[in-house]
Parts: C-alpha cells; structure tokens; sequence
C-alpha cells in the first residue's frame, strides 16, 4: 500500500509518500521557519496563507521524488489536528479533495500519534525484510512486525512545542496517559527563554547551539530549579522559565521596574550575562526532569523500549542522556533522525498505514480538530 501523505499542522507545509507504513519514497517539507523568525514564533494567518501557495507544489514535488504516478497511490492521508485550525484547513481540504477526485479511501491523522509512528520509518535505500507475524502482541492485535520496528510494550515521551506526555502504549492504537505538562510544554519553554536571551526562533535548536559554545572544563554558575512533582509523571517548566527571566531582568542595569517580560528581547545579551552558561543550565534543567521521570517510569512499567517523539526529541543532550541511562538498564531507546523528529508528512503517512490497514476510513466530511489529544484508553497512576 502507498500512501500520498499531507501534513500542515503549524508553518510547515509537507507531502510524503509512504510504503507499508515504514518506507518513505519521499518527503518533502515547505518551511516557513524564516518567515516566522521576525516575528519570534509562528504567526497564525501568515502560516496559512503561505500554506495555500505551497500545498499543492508539495505533493506534486513529493510524487516527482517518488517516481510514482496517480494510479500507483492506493490511499490519502492528512493531518486533522492538533494544531492551528487554518494551517490544518489547508491541508485537511486538500487531502479529502484529492480523496474524491481520485476515488481514493482517505484516512484523517492524529498530529501526535504521527510524532510516535516516526519511529517506524526508515530510508528507501536498502533492502527490507518482509514482515513477520509478531505473535507476542494481545490476539486482538492484528498488526505484524517487520524487523527494526519499536517493539511492544512501549513508553513514549512526546515533547514538542505543545505537548509534554508520557504514554505507556501496549500495543498499535492503544494509549494510556501517565503524566503531562501543567503548564508549559517543554518546546514552548525553549521558545519562550531563547527568546528573553535574545537567541532566536526556533528556540530548541538556538538554545543547543548556545550551550555547546560553553566551556565544558568551566563550572557553570547557574543552578536553576527542578519542579519534580514529586508522587506524579507530571512535568512543569514555567518556574524555571520564570527563574531565567529573573536573572536577566536582575543584571540588566537601568531596566524599567515591572516591564513586559518578553519586551526586551536580546536583555540577556546586553546584560553581560554568559549566554553560553545560561543556555546550558537551561537546557541542562529540561533534560534533568524529561529524562528522570522517563527513566523511572520505564523500570516502573517494565518496558522492552522507549521511544522519543516530537521536536524535542532532536535534542542532543536529551537523546544522550536517556540512552545512557536506559541502556544501564537493558532497555532499548528509539528515536528517529533529526528531520523527522520535527513536522513532516512521512510520520503522517506511516500512522495512516496502520489505521488503514484495520479498514479504518475518514468520512469527507470530517473537520479539523486544534484541540485533538491521544485517544487515551485510560489514565495510569506513578
């Protein structure tokens, strides 16, 4: 089965096409990532009037790469939330739109499940084995599995710019929630301090560029706060948002007392402060809290592997830190390659193969959903 995939959840605009769910024969991604740095993070209405423009070059560009014609696609997939309801009405209308003209079924995707499903995609280049029948999965589960994919049971951490979750996941479609962000997510909170310390969108990246200028033989002179919430799986990073605020606001001399926070941008620079220092301690916090709490529920659900997702999960010290650890342990970690962790239609293609192959379809009048979570079968307790 192949599978004509359509992302465009926020300001990326990508089609993909997608074999048996893991083999991309093509992904191409729009970014709208300079247009938006002007401004320090995505301007709604901007992001879906460029989407408008590059939508259908996108898929054309994608069946190019493919070297696939309209008779050799079986199936059409989009993403319908979460996200922002105008980016998702481009491409969520252009999917169903092509669905009906080419008389193809068409399956509506989950933006986070996409995010996990990433973890099952690998290159076109190579031979691949036929999948083999798994047998160790719930007989309810219909699902083969090909060598090299994640194997069940599964703990993911989902971090992105909106999301921070940890979810147990048993088998293909079933997830249960164990903790969440109370406040900002983990990508939101590179965003928002890269942003005060004048670094640049998106912020992720700019803070891991500023943190490998520090001088590892140097002891860092920050030590910022851990919310641990202790008793949960939860997450919090507002206070420590809100603790590098304050060092900037306190060594920047003259500044107007009770000011906007993020007014000043670049007030970390002016400051003097050590940007390198500050950025390292900053992300050195995030990982601290993502990692620990994952290690632990991991030995806690006894899993055979975890799995990354999300933005975030393009973050060196993150990936290196959970590897370490888990592999101290026995446990497997996957994540997927840089240019997947972030938005892109090849994971969309690859969760829509897994829905489409249980004769799950989309009706055409399916609408799109900002607000969308995981189908969470049920909440579980630390």
């Amino acid at each position: 089965m192949r599978i004509l995939a359509i992302e465009s959840s926020c300001d990326e605009t990508g089609a993909a096409v997608i074999e048996h769910g893991r083999i991309i024969r093509s992904n191409v991604v729009a970014s709208q990532a300079s247009i938006h740095e002007r401004y320090g993070g995505v301007v709604p209405e901007v992001a879906s009037r460029h989407q408008l423009d590059a939508l259908i070059p996108v898929v054309e560009a994608a069946l190019r790469e493919a070297s696939a014609t309209w008779d050799e696609i079986d199936a059409i997939a989009a993403t319908y939330g979460p996200g922002l309801a105008g980016s998702l009405l481009v491409g969520l209308t252009g999917g169903k739109a092509l669905a009906l003209a080419r008389g193809l079924p068409f399956i509506g995707v989950n933006h986070l499940e996409a995010h996990i499903y990433a973890n099952w995609l690998r290159p076109q280049t190579g031979d691949h084995a036929a999948p083999t029948t798994n047998g160790e999965n719930d007989e309810d589960d219909e699902d083969d599995e090909w060598p090299g994919d994640p194997r069940f049971p599964l703990l993911a951490l989902v971090v992105s710019g909106a999301h921070s979750e940890l979810v147990s996941i048993p088998r293909h479609g079933r997830y249960e929630l164990l903790g969440q962000t109370r406040d900002d997510a983990a990508g939101e909170a590179f965003d928002k301090v890269a942003r005060v310390m004048g670094l640049g969108y998106p912020g992720g990246p700019a803070i891991q560029h500023a943190a490998a200028l520090r001088d590892s033989n140097s002891k860092n002179r920050f030590r910022l706060p851990r919310a641990w919430l202790n008793g949960t799986w939860d997450f919090s990073f507002s206070g420590l948002k809100t603790a590098v605020l304050q060092l900037v606001e306190g060594a920047e001399h003259g500044a107007e007392a009770g000011a906007s926070r993020y007014a000043r941008e670049g007030a970390a620079q002016a400051s003097g402060l050590p940007i390198p220092d500050l950025a390292a301690a900053f992300q050195d916090a995030v990982v601290d809290v993502l990692a620990t709490k994952t290690v632990r529920a991991a030995q806690a659900l006894e899993v055979r592997q975890v799995v990354l997702a999300g933005g975030v999960a393009a973050n060196i010290a993150l990936r290196d830190r959970l590897s370490r650890e888990l592999a101290a342990l026995g446990i497997d970690l996957r994540y997927p390659p840089v240019a997947l962790c972030t938005d892109n239609a090849a994971m969309i293609g690859a969760a829509a193969w897994f829905h489409l192959r249980q004769g799950e379809r989309s009706r055409l009048d399916l609408d799109v959903r900002p607000n969308l979570q995981l189908p969470f079968a049920e909440s579980s307790s630390s």
